[in-house]
């Protein structure tokens, strides 16, 4: 049972970050050139690219201003960030790099700095493992003992790079080197792999030393044991870097530049590493964190002690919210946090403006169940702006020559009415959850000011305008609205429109502001009862890229190749076109989606692969690289997750030479009969790990400890001395309405605490920690 469990374990790697600016990038090509430098910055995963900046026009110190996030699906070893120059006529230019080892990211976790770019030189760009075997050998003649022997074994390579985003077709060479030789042997090419096995001796003589004795330790000749080599080359278009017996070294010694001579790169990262163990360790702990709603008081609760010891940590709400949304308990618990809030609240005009635990779970919930109504909100006319690059710029000292302050200003008020009159008319759009988390809201709010009439409408604006719409107008990359960081021009545009839409946000004018219908719409009754297609807007585009495709065999004359496609997710239709926008060559409806699922590498010598199973035949697709490929397979599923007669197992291999290359099934039906049929809907088409989540609260408590302690100190200080008599200033930050009641369930928390982290260490596998190795 203790080795089922052990499989169980996975570890799960996440990066987030910002690539920030670059400043005094130096010479690429011709001198003269420099000031016309157009460039661009790519993150690597070793050798495979999983994000690129858009290009910035001009400049030797470009601001890109690019944040990234993006779960990491498989070991790597360098973590790279590279500045390209823009090449009209012939491929782009490295300017330089930035190179970070895996096991040295927590050492650069969650800080923002600046690196040096380091010359990248191609025979140093290398990736991968190669497992090998050497062993010397003494030849015995008719003549007595003769020369000796080396063979050299070498048995496979492992995590070649990518060529283009496909398969090499690598070869492997072997030198001994000396003063006066240079023997070289070459392995036969495997094609279309990365995992290339070779299984291949080679044997080099080598001669005997003059001065050889038995009681000598030298076995070869004095010259060749000092100087000899053996070199192995793995050519592909790249190098191998690591092995797992040898560390092979690059080819040459490569360029040699100052790395001041090349610039230098702000950039934030952020790793992290979540070991996450079988779901029977979390129990005790996501029990205790579900009993949080009906904690009396809500400050005694697992739930709220996580907000006040984490106050700190950004990052410490979202998975206690994830958690709490996916057992359908988040509402209850963003309701007691809001009352004891509002029972703070003095005055009806800073309700909900700080940023209080209440506050910031709302804005969680907000992010993850409103991305599609942003998306049908907010996108067509953010495109717009974006697309037109119409200058809104009406401050006069900020005005450009030759601008017109009243275009300018006609401008501003187009784009504010636009993105108003669409958040006005979005009501049937808006999801469940956030609804009734307002009509919560607004109902506490008219009952703790009730002669206030309008208090209950701002209780809801603070939320919706303040904290919603008018950020995500202000920063469209973060909520996927926009693929990349507005440049300068478009950003003053979004500030004014962002002030513009908080302003109406305020309710100053309550009476004469169309928001009163709105909030009317949205918040009255329980007329907002949707099932879960309400929470994407119909037609809304999920995700759209360039892909390889393999032909589906339609016709029966016709080669089954791979090419390259535009593919196009929305929540009603699955699409692919022979370029971006023309017409569709193939619509699959959502509806008839059955399982989205990775595809063996196998099936076609092809990394990134995934296969939609739908009713009639796979459709196999392979992603720009593995980032590209999990975010594929994850929005597919959420948009097929509620669908009707979904399979329970599937195929990761392909039907060639009448049978099943995974399992050797003989019948060709594209999925075996175990099917679902009546799946589990849910109001929410998320896909949340929950034992992720709680691994991750486990950590964030343990990387508190000290803040732990001292809130079980202050409980019972103050249980001692019936008020904060003592140390005020250790614990003023806690809330502690009932220290008994707080102390108890703080002792709780430590015993499962202190279990898990026996779970960890049985298993010798120390917990991760944020920002930590």
């Amino acid at each position: 049972m203790a080795e089922e469990d052990d499989v169980r374990i996975r570890v799960l790697q996440s990066l987030r970050g910002k690539i920030c600016e670059a400043k005094n990038l130096g010479p690429v090509s011709a001198p003269n050139r420099q000031r016309d430098l157009c460039t661009f910055c790519t993150i690597s995963l070793d050798q495979e690219e999983v994000f690129r900046t858009k290009v910035f026009d001009k400049s030797l110190s470009p601001f890109y201003g690019e944040d990234f996030f993006f779960e990491i699906p498989r070991p790597f070893q360098y973590l790279s960030f590279y500045i390209y120059a823009k090449g009209s006529f012939q491929r782009d230019l490295p300017v330089g790099k930035v190179s970070i080892r895996k096991k040295d990211l927590y050492q650069h976790s969650g800080k923002e700095q600046w690196f040096s770019l380091q010359p990248v030189d191609p025979n140093s760009e290398v990736q991968g493992k190669v497992h090998l075997e050497m062993r010397l050998s003494e030849l015995i003649t008719d003549n007595g003992p003769g020369c000796q022997q080396l063979l050299v074994r070498i048995i496979e390579c492992q995590g070649l790079p990518l060529i283009s985003g496909q398969n090499c077709d690598p070869y492997a060479t072997v030198a001994l080197v000396g003063p006066s030789r240079s023997d070289h042997k070459k392995t036969k090419v495997k094609k279309k792999t990365s995992d290339p096995h070779f299984e291949e001796t080679f044997s080099f003589e080598v001669t005997r030393s003059s001065s050889y004795s038995k009681k000598s330790n030298f076995q070869v000749e004095e010259e060749d044991i000092e100087k000899l080599e053996i070199k192995y080359v793995f050519i592909l278009s790249y190098l191998i870097l690591s092995t797992l017996v040898y560390l092979l070294q690059p080819k040459g010694n490569g360029n040699k530049h100052k790395p001041d001579d090349l610039g230098s790169l702000r950039l934030k990262v952020n790793y992290v590493e979540d070991t996450v163990l079988p779901s029977s360790c979390y129990k005790p702990l996501c029990n205790l964190l579900l009993k949080s709603p009906d904690v009396k008081p809500i400050s005694a609760s697992a739930a709220h002690i996580l907000g006040d010891i984490c106050r700190e940590r950004y990052e410490a709400v979202l998975p206690l919210v994830r958690l709490l949304l996916h057992h359908n308990r988040l509402v209850p618990f963003l309701t007691a946090v809001a009352a004891l809030e509002l029972e703070n609240t003095q005055e009806a005009n800073t309700i909900f403006r700080g940023n209080s635990l209440a506050t910031r779970c709302i804005d969680d919930m907000m992010k993850i169940v409103g991305k599609s109504y942003l998306m049908g909100t907010l996108k067509p006319v953010l495109d717009e702006i974006f697309d037109s690059n119409k200058s809104c710029e009406i401050d006069p000292i900020k005005l450009k020559e030759g601008d017109n302050v009243d275009v300018n200003k006609e401008n501003l008020q187009n784009y504010v009415q636009k993105i108003f009159s669409s958040i006005t008319q979005s009501s049937a759009s808006c999801p469940t959850l956030m609804c009734d988390v307002f009509r919560s809201l607004r109902h506490m709010a008219s009952k703790r000011f009730p002669v206030d009439p309008h208090v209950q409408y701002s209780a809801v604006s603070s939320f919706v305008f303040l904290r919603f719409f008018a950020v995500a107008v202000l920063s469209p990359h973060s909520f996927q609205l926009r693929p990349h960081h507005p440049d300068p021009e478009i950003s003053r545009t979004l500030t004014l429109i962002s002030k513009t839409i908080q302003t109406l946000g305020s309710w100053g004018s309550l009476s004469k502001n169309k928001l009163v219908r709105l909030a009317l719409d949205l918040f009255h009754n329980s007329h907002f009862r949707f099932s879960c297609v309400h929470n994407i807007t119909p037609g809304s585009s999920g995700l759209h890229r360039e892909v390889q495709k393999r032909a589906q065999g339609r016709k029966r004359i016709g080669k089954r190749n791979f090419k390259k496609r535009w593919l196009r997710v929305t929540n009603r239709e699955l699409s692919y076109h022979k370029h971006r926008g023309k017409e569709a060559l193939c619509i699959i409806d959502v509806k008839n989606i059955r399982a989205v699922e990775k595809l063996d590498e196998s099936a076609f010598n092809r990394k990134n692969m995934f296969q939609v199973v739908h009713a009639e035949k796979p459709l196999y697709v392979q992603a720009g690289n593995c980032v590209e490929a999990c975010e594929w397979m994850e929005v597919l599923s959420q948009f097929s997750r509620c669908n009707e007669r979904r399979l329970a197992n599937f195929h990761p291999s392909t039907y060639t030479g009448g049978a099943w290359q995974c399992c050797k099934g003989l019948s060709d039906l594209s999925f075996p009969p175990n099917i679902i049929e009546n799946p589990m809907l849910a109001n929410l088409q998320l896909d949340i790990d929950c034992d992720r989540e709680t691994e991750r609260i486990f950590s964030l408590l343990t990387c508190n400890d000290g803040k732990f302690q001292k809130m079980e100190d202050a409980c019972a200080s103050i249980a001692v001395y019936q008020g904060p008599q003592r140390e005020q200033d250790e614990y003023s930050k806690f809330t502690i309405q009932d220290p008994k009641e707080t102390f108890q369930t703080l002792k709780q928390l430590r015993n499962v605490m202190e279990e898990l982290q026996t779970q960890h260490d049985r298993r010798n596998d120390p917990t991760a920690k944020y920002g930590s190795l």
